[in-house]
C-alpha cells in the first residue's frame, strides 16, 4: 500500500463553469473571500481526532489564501455575518449581503469529509456575486490523514482555482427557475369519486423533490424558493389550473421562468407526467413535455418526473 506521506490528489468529478480558452484575466486582482471550510468525520477511527483535523482545516484554508493572494489574480477580503465571520453554512442570502457589504466578488466555500483512515474528500464551489452564478465546482479525494497529505490536497486546489478564467467572454449565468409542486390531475373512471390518498401526496412530493435535485445538480438552472408563495393555486395545488398565473408568481419571486409538473391519472395503471415551461417575463408557454408511464402504481411517479428532466428540459437547448 502506498504510504500516507506519498499520497495523491486524484480529479474526480467536476463541474466547472469557466470562460473560454484565450480568455484575459482581469487587470486588478478580484476582491475574494474564502469561508472556513466544514469538516466531517465518518471514519469511525477510535482515535479521537478533533484537535488535529481543527488544525489541519484551519492550515488548510490559510493556505489556500495565502496561495491565491500569491498567483495575483485574487485579493483576499474579510468577510463577517454580523459580529461571527460567515460560514459555508450560512444562508446564500446572508452571504450576498455580507459579500455586497464588504466589497466581495468571488466567495469561496466548502469542507472536507473523512470517509475512512485512508480516503478523504474535499469539496470546494466558489461563486461569482457579481453574475449571481458558481464558476467553480470541484470534488477532489486525497489519500491520507497527515499534514502532508493535507497540503498537497490543498496545492491541487489551489492550482486549480488560480487557473480559472474570471472575466472571460460568453460566460452565461444559469437561470433562475421557480419549479412548483408537482400536481395531480385524476382524468380516471374514479375521479370525483375515489379522493387523492396520503400516498398520492408522498409520491407527488417524490416527483417534486426528483426533479429539483436533477435540475439544481445539472448547473443549467438556479432554483428559486417557491415556498414564500402564498398564492390561493399555489396553496390549492392546482396551480395547473390558473391559466399560466405561474409566470406572474415565478416573476414575482426574482425567477425567469417557471415550471408546472403535472401527473395525470388516466386510468388506475395509467399515468402520464407533464411539464409545462413558461417564460416568467412574459408568461409565453416555452415548452410543453410529457412522458406515458405505464408502469401500474403511483410508486412509478418520481421516475417519470426524473426522465422527463434529463431527457427533455435538460437535454435541450435553454431558452
Amino acid at each position: 500500500m502506498r504510504p500516507a506521506s506519498l499520497a495523491t490528489v486524484t480529479f474526480l468529478a467536476v463541474t466547472a463553469l469557466t470562460a473560454p480558452a484565450g480568455a484575459q484575466a482581469p487587470s486588478q486582482p478580484a476582491p475574494t473571500a474564502i469561508l472556513e471550510l466544514d469538516y466531517v468525520d465518518t471514519s469511525n477511527e477510535s482515535t479521537d481526532q478533533t484537535a488535529d483535523h481543527a488544525k489541519r482545516l484551519h492550515d488548510f484554508s490559510e493556505a489556500l489564501r495565502r496561495d491565491l493572494a500569491a498567483s495575483g489574480k485574487y485579493r483576499l477580503v474579510p468577510m463577517a455575518c454580523g459580529a461571527e465571520p460567515c460560514g459555508s453554512r450560512r444562508g446564500l442570502d446572508e452571504l450576498n449581503k455580507a459579500a455586497r457589504a464588504a466589497g466581495v466578488r468571488f466567495v469561496a466555500f466548502g469542507g472536507i469529509h473523512k470517509m475512512s483512515t485512508l480516503v478523504q474528500w474535499a469539496k470546494i464551489q466558489i461563486a461569482d456575486m457579481d453574475q449571481d452564478r458558481i464558476v467553480f465546482d470541484r470534488l477532489v479525494t486525497f489519500r491520507g490523514d497527515t499534514d502532508e497529505s493535507w497540503r498537497r490536497a490543498e496545492h491541487f486546489v489551489a492550482a486549480e482555482i488560480a487557473a480559472l478564467s474570471l472575466d472571460g467572454p460568453g460566460a452565461k449565468a444559469p437561470a433562475k427557475l421557480a419549479v412548483f409542486d408537482f400536481e395531480l390531475q385524476d382524468s380516471s373512471g374514479g375521479a370525483g369519486i375515489i379522493a387523492e390518498s396520503a400516498e398520492d401526496a408522498e409520491q407527488l412530493k417524490r416527483a417534486t423533490l426528483a426533479a429539483r435535485k436533477l435540475i439544481a445538480d445539472s448547473g443549467r438552472y438556479r432554483l428559486i424558493d417557491v415556498d414564500g408563495a402564498d398564492d390561493a393555486p399555489v396553496k390549492a395545488h392546482d396551480i395547473r389550473e390558473c391559466d399560466g398565473c405561474d409566470a406572474r408568481i415565478s416573476g414575482r419571486l426574482g425567477a425567469d421562468f417557471s415550471l408546472v409538473g403535472i401527473v395525470t391519472r388516466i386510468t388506475r395503471t395509467d399515468y402520464a407526467v407533464t411539464y409545462r415551461l413558461r417564460d416568467a417575463r412574459t408568461g409565453e408557454l416555452v415548452a410543453v413535455e410529457q412522458t406515458d408511464l405505464r408502469i401500474g402504481a403511483n410508486y412509478s411517479w418520481d421516475r417519470g418526473a426524473a426522465w422527463l428532466i434529463e431527457k427533455k428540459l435538460l437535454a435541450a437547448q435553454r431558452p
